[in-house]
C-alpha cells in the first residue's frame, strides 16, 4: 500500500511528475560514452594515419598540413571527442569510488572544468595554425 492516497506505486508524486524512474537517469551518460568511443575509433585511425605521413616531415610540412581545411576540422573534431570521452569515463569513476559528497563534487567541477579547458586550448591551437596558414596562401 502506497503513502499517498490513490497512488499504487511507491514513488513520489514528484518523480511521477518529473517522469524519471531508476532506469532513466544514467541512460543519456551511457549514449554519450558509447557514441563518442564509436567517433573515436574512425578518427583514431585516421590521426594515425596523418601521424605517419608526418614522421619524417619537416616543420613547415607539418604546419602546411594541419593548415589544410579537412585536416584542421578532423584534428578539432578528435580533440572535442577525446576530452568529452575522457571526462565520461572519469566521471563514473568519480561517482563510483568518491563517497565523500563534498570531495565527489569538488572533482566532477575540476573535471568539467579541466575537460572544458582542455578542449578549448587543442580547439584554439588548431585554429591559429589553420588561420595562420590561410593568411599565408
Amino acid at each position: 500500500m502506497s503513502a499517498y492516497p490513490g497512488q499504487d506505486s511507491l514513488r513520489t508524486p514528484l518523480k511521477i511528475a518529473r517522469a524519471l524512474g531508476p532506469g532513466r537517469s544514467g541512460v543519456h551518460h551511457w549514449w554519450l560514452q558509447r557514441v563518442t568511443a564509436i567517433a573515436l575509433i574512425p578518427l583514431s585511425i585516421w590521426f594515425l594515419f596523418l601521424m605517419g605521413t608526418l614522421v619524417h616531415a619537416s616543420y613547415p610540412m607539418v604546419l602546411a598540413t594541419i593548415a589544410q581545411p579537412v585536416q584542421a576540422v578532423f584534428l578539432m573534431v578528435l580533440s572535442v571527442c577525446l576530452f568529452w570521452h575522457g571526462a565520461l569515463g572519469l566521471q563514473v569513476i568519480i561517482e563510483d569510488y568518491v563517497h565523500t559528497r563534498w570531495l565527489e563534487i569538488t572533482l566532477q567541477v575540476a573535471l568539467s572544468f579541466g575537460a572544458i579547458l582542455g578542449a578549448l586550448a587543442c580547439v584554439l591551437a588548431v585554429l591559429a595554425i589553420w588561420l595562420a596558414g590561410a593568411a599565408q596562401h
